[in-house]
């Protein structure tokens, strides 16, 4: 599927995915407790790209949710990382989020009207080089066809500075597996695959985890698995 097809799938679905995995207080405490040390080990400005309807993007600015659909949804400039603008753990934090969805995006701008939330490809991202000091891609790179990855990946790396760190969740299993998920066909990865793709875009995996989802978990019973790395060229 491409971008359009993905995006009105879940424009389609939006609704009931937000009823069920729309707040971090309805996802799993290691998820929680992985973005947050991830988040606190940066500095500068974070992007969540594929923000979905906002859930992470207001995590990681620290901020709670509000609904105010009538505020100004402008986009401001990205601090300049070279300056020091926008360093400092959850609080103060200048977070922006990006999707395909128009659905989920109206949804994260009535929740979070203090975040910035832009209509954007994680193909072809409107930020100039280097702009973030952490980029999370937490499962929105699933339905990314596996011959298009390596793509995306240069992509959200271009954005992110040289020592910036980037977090990928995805679901683990045989690399490149397509399955039938929810929303739309996504693919399993698995560490060992992901690597390679990273280091050619110039980052260095630092860690990495597998765990099986805790029972009665929200969103998916698959096994879990994320990827950190630092850009280092």
């Amino acid at each position: 599927m491409d971008d359009d097809e993905v995006a009105a799938a879940y424009d389609a679905r939006a609704a009931e995915y937000i009823a069920l995995i729309g707040s971090v207080d309805q996802m799993e405490r290691a998820d929680v407790a992985r973005i947050g040390r991830w988040r606190d080990g940066t500095t500068g400005a974070l992007l969540d790209a594929g923000c979905g309807p906002g859930l992470w993007t207001a995590f990681l600015a620290g901020q709670e949710s509000t609904a105010d659909p009538s505020a100004d949804q402008e986009p401001g400039p990205i601090p300049d990382l070279a300056a020091g603008e926008g360093t400092g753990r959850a609080s103060h934090r200048e977070v922006v989020g990006v999707d395909l969805s128009a659905a989920f995006l109206a949804a994260a701008r009535e929740r979070h009207p203090a975040l910035r939330f832009l209509s954007a490809s994680m193909r072809e991202l409107p930020f100039p080089d280097g702009s973030f000091g952490g980029v999370l891609a937490w499962y929105s790179l699933i339905h990314v066809p596996p011959a298009e990855l390596a793509e995306v990946v240069a992509e959200l790396a271009r954005v992110l500075a040289v020592g910036g760190r980037i977090l990928i969740g995805f679901f683990d299993g045989e690399p490149r597996e397509r399955f039938a998920h929810a929303v739309a066909p996504a693919y399993y990865w698995s560490a060992e695959a992901l690597t390679p793709l990273l280091e050619n875009a110039g980052l260095c995996v630092i860690r990495s985890e597998r765990r099986e989802r805790e029972p009665g978990a929200a969103g998916s019973v698959r096994p879990h698995g994320a990827l950190e790395a630092e850009r280092i060229r």
